[in-house]
């Protein structure tokens, strides 16, 4: 009798991530995304034979490190987020809101990369030639070894490249980029990864450095589809409030140093410029203490920074009291305020409470947790924190104040600026011998401590 053969069933995959699932949905289950997912024919089976190897396999000790050695950028800030700068070969993600002043970051880096002695090639798809001639002529970043072309066709790029010999590309942006020979409009799907699979082929063969500059989605999130990250070497989120000239330059992935580090840099009319000493630029620096204020010290990557978290509480006769909030995360300061009023005995039932943080920082490790709770304390009673005082900590349901990472160079950080005075949790390790501890268990005793019971 002879055997029937079953055909082989189509899949379908997400266009978005690349998820595979055994029967159409409108919504992919891994990333989340609606009518992203297509039919695939049946893959066949593969056979593989062997081939020539490209390169005999060697043993570890013998593989030279010089060509993969990091090449400082001149750019400070960049450098350390990059881990110490461009690697050759590597594709750069920067990803940033529109004028958030990405273009105005690269045009430093390629001028500071030519005066090193090196070509570079900026390739820009958004604006004309012209437009980055200006902006470079009003930022000061002219050079004779930075090449400039008008592209969006992945294949002038290409030869640009051939014709330029540039040792570092910068393309303007990776979805204004295209391909004739793929389906597709300009920033979908499948032209932008293979204008990204193809900048990456030619970043490997000539150990080439590209930085590529994405757009992002009103969520924040890096526009186009999620493989895209996965694709380049390091990814790069700049960030900042369009009302403060501060920039944070925040590192995502990087397959050549830490994923967490963070560059600061300060956007001005005549360019952009790194700030290596932050700190004092999330501070208010007053005479007097005024109620409704806490200084702590948060870690961005390695750093640590002072950041000062500003609270209003006033009261209201609105059934639904407001809880504003700026710079913070919204759920927590929902759960600090609760436990504040729940174990620390503060009436908040009644009363608006405004949050803020100073100089446009965004502040969401816990750590911060006790400032948040402190600073609404003192402002719902009108009583001020000591103005030498810094406090660290993260609050739990049940009111105790967990210890945090590295207590003690947060606060070396915080005795550098002059505050000599911290209230910490238990067993908050050895802490600078210039630093005077208030040591409390729950937010009750704290609250007890710095006389915020009436």
């Amino acid at each position: 009798m002879a055997k029937t053969v079953r055909a082989a069933k189509p899949t379908y995959r997400c266009a978005e991530c690349g998820h595979e699932v055994a029967k159409w949905v409108g919504r992919c289950p891994e990333c989340q995304a609606w009518g992203t997912v297509e039919e695939r024919g049946a893959p066949a089976p593969a056979r593989f034979l062997a081939g020539t190897p490209s390169s005999a396999a060697r043993p570890i000790a013998q593989v030279d490190v010089e060509s993969a050695r990091a090449v400082p950028t001149g750019v400070g800030e960049l450098d350390r987020v990059l881990g110490g700068g461009l690697v050759p070969g590597a594709v750069v993600l920067l990803a940033g809101e529109p004028g958030v002043g990405k273009s105005t970051l690269l045009l430093e880096v390629a001028h500071q990369w030519a005066s090193s002695g090196s070509r570079c090639l900026y390739v820009t798809g958004e604006e004309s030639a012209g437009q980055v001639r200006l902006r470079a002529d009003r930022t000061g970043n002219l050079h004779e070894e930075i090449y400039l072309a008008a592209e969006s066709d992945i294949s002038a790029v290409l030869g640009q490249v051939d014709a330029v010999k540039p040792g570092m590309l910068i393309v303007d942006s990776v979805q204004t980029m295209s391909s004739p020979s793929v389906d597709g409009t300009p920033g979908g799907v499948s032209q932008v990864r293979a204008v990204t699979s193809g900048l990456i082929a030619v970043a490997k063969e000539r150990n080439l450095p590209i930085v590529l500059v994405g757009h992002v989605t009103k969520e924040g999130s890096v526009a186009g589809p999620r493989v895209l990250e996965h694709l380049v070497d390091v990814v790069l989120q700049f960030e900042g409030d369009r009302h403060s000239s501060l920039r944070l330059l925040r590192g995502i992935k990087n397959r050549y140093g830490a994923a967490d580090e963070v560059g600061c840099f300060e956007l001005r009319d005549d360019g952009i410029v790194g700030v290596p000493d932050p700190s004092g630029l999330f501070l208010n620096r007053r005479e007097q203490a005024v109620s409704g204020t806490a200084v702590t010290v948060v870690v961005e990557g390695k750093r640590p920074m002072l950041g000062e978290v500003q609270a209003l509480v006033a009261p209201t006769a609105l059934p639904a009291p407001r809880r504003a909030v700026s710079g913070l995360d919204s759920a927590r300061l929902a759960m600090v305020l609760a436990v504040l009023e729940k174990r620390g005995k503060v009436a908040l039932g009644n009363k608006d409470v405004f949050t803020a943080t100073v100089g446009g920082m965004r502040l969401t490790e816990p750590a911060v947790d006790l400032a948040v709770a402190l600073a609404v304390a003192s402002a719902a009673i009108d009583v001020p924190l000591p103005h030498d005082l810094v406090v660290v900590g993260e609050v739990g349901l049940s009111g105790e104040l967990r210890r945090v990472n590295g207590v003690g160079r947060r606060l070396s950080e915080a005795a550098r600026l002059g505050y000599t005075k911290a209230l910490v949790p238990p067993d908050a390790g050895k802490l600078p011998p210039e630093t005077r501890a208030l040591v409390a268990n729950d937010l009750f005793e704290a609250l007890q401590l710095l006389k915020l019971k009436k």
